[in-house]
């Protein structure tokens, strides 16, 4: 009787000793629009009452519950954080249009300006959520479309693009030719109503000046980058001791030299302006892009060459303008491929909404079978999965047929795939080939199976 309850209180602290075993934990779960903190991503066990933190990811923001959990009795709390996507709200009132969402501006969605009827859209039509905000220049919406025609002024040298037609606000300069003289303004600008502000010049002959010691109108060099300030261009003549002064031509600044010419004695003194071009300075930054420039100075242009695996949206080349860069900065968006095919028998690890953009994985899990082909596959560069989806094949093997042989484990009449077994030969037999094969891929034994010939007498 007293060994029997010998044997009860050491049964009973053995129970107690292996409860007071801490349990250990495997690796916390995965939690849908969470990422575990990276110092924990690489470790498989964990010791009780240790504590994992989650953040929110990419393009998530945290909207409720805590980002710890714990591990206890050999198991993880429940994560309480919930994490929402990013969204830029409202994009504002539009002047003479509305907005057309794309969807709940979430990051990566666009919002669209419709003027309303008689009136006409400036700029791109779009916006795109950031994660700065609504990116690009705010769209306006214009009272119809107004443009002037190209004057004819007879005798005179234009300067700008010739063109025909000019928008409002466009500018023109004219030159008149060796022996004519300017009358009226010699730049003109393109006003709301269709028409030149001031009217367009004229060029007419110089007069003889020389015998009273007066000048004619000054002729600007060339390559000087300036021209006569406004308030000289409608006088034909000057005296002897006048002095005109120059401005830079739109675009540039003055960078040195004097400003000022003198009338002396029927010649013009000699134009010492300096006119440099304007500074631009940076086009502006682009996500997953940058711009490639011929310069930074007035006339330059900046062109948009997107990061690998995404493509441009909007115009790639800005000008450097005499009011700075036109047009507003592009944007690279990534490239998207289509929904990832589905397998038979399989399950999609890391399926989600679409799009799939580049650099997205997806893994394939056989329920059933076993997998042939890559496990992983993703959106490559070109906007195609990198592979063809891999399939759920289920392989056996028939049992081996070895003449003179048994081999251990079941004897099934169809083994699976990986499945191994040793052959071995009956007393008397000696074995040539492998002991231990394998089921291979193909539905045959790895690396082939042996043979057992008969020993004969005398051999050792």
């Amino acid at each position: 009787m007293k060994t029997v309850g010998w044997n009860i209180l050491i049964l009973s602290f053995a129970f107690l000793a292996s409860a007071q075993v801490p349990k250990e934990c495997s690796a916390p779960s995965e939690y849908p629009h969470t990422r575990l903190n990276k110092k924990y991503t690489s470790r498989q066990k964990y010791a009780v009452g240790e504590k994992v933190y989650y953040n929110c990811a990419e393009d998530f923001i945290p909207s409720s519950g805590i980002r710890v959990v714990q591990c206890i009795g050999g198991k993880w709390t429940k994560l309480t954080l919930k994490c929402e996507k990013k969204s830029c709200g409202n994009a504002g009132d539009l002047p003479n249009g509305q907005f057309q969402y794309e969807g709940n501006s979430f990051l990566g969605e666009k919002v669209y300006a419709v003027c309303n009827e008689g009136y006409t859209l400036k700029g791109l039509n779009y916006m795109i959520c950031k994660k700065s905000g609504w990116t690009g220049e705010f769209p306006s919406c214009e009272e119809g479309a107004v443009t002037c025609f190209t004057p004819a002024v007879a005798n005179s040298v234009r300067r700008g693009d010739n063109v025909s037609v000019h928008w409002v606000g466009d500018s023109m300069t004219f030159t008149c030719s060796e022996g004519f003289q300017l009358d009226g303004a010699q730049q003109i600008t393109c006003g709301p109503d269709g028409q030149w502000e001031p009217q367009p010049p004229r060029c007419l002959p110089s007069p003889d000046d020389k015998a009273t010691g007066g000048c004619g109108v000054p002729v600007t060099t060339k390559n000087s980058n300036a021209n006569l300030a406004d308030k000289y261009i409608t006088m034909t003549s000057f005296a002897s001791g006048d002095k005109v002064h120059y401005v830079c031509n739109v675009g540039y600044i003055q960078a040195g030299g004097s400003r000022l010419r003198r009338c002396i004695e029927g010649k013009w003194t000699p134009l010492l302006l300096k006119c440099e071009r304007k500074a631009c300075g940076s086009a502006g930054e682009i996500l997953n892009g940058q711009f490639t420039y011929t310069g930074v100075e007035f006339g330059d242009t900046a062109t948009a060459v997107c990061d690998e695996g995404h493509q441009l949206v909007g115009r790639a080349t800005r000008h450097c303008m005499s009011n700075g860069w036109d047009g507003r900065v592009p944007v690279c968006e990534a490239v998207g491929c289509a929904e990832p095919p589905e397998v038979t028998n399989a399950e999609m690890e890391g399926r989600q909404e679409p799009p799939y953009t580049y650099r997205s994985v997806v893994r394939y899990h056989c329920r059933v079978g076993t997998l042939i082909g890559q496990r992983e596959i993703w959106c490559t560069k070109d906007g195609t999965w990198s592979t063809s989806a891999p399939k759920c094949k289920e392989i056996t093997c028939s049992s081996p047929i070895v003449p003179s042989a048994y081999w251990t484990g079941a004897h099934n009449e169809l083994h699976q795939y990986r499945d191994t077994i040793t052959i071995e030969c009956n007393p008397g037999y000696r074995r040539f080939g492998p002991s231990t094969v394998t089921c291979g891929s193909d539905g045959r034994w790895f690396p082939t199976l042996p043979k057992c010939t008969r020993i004969s007498h005398g051999t050792y």
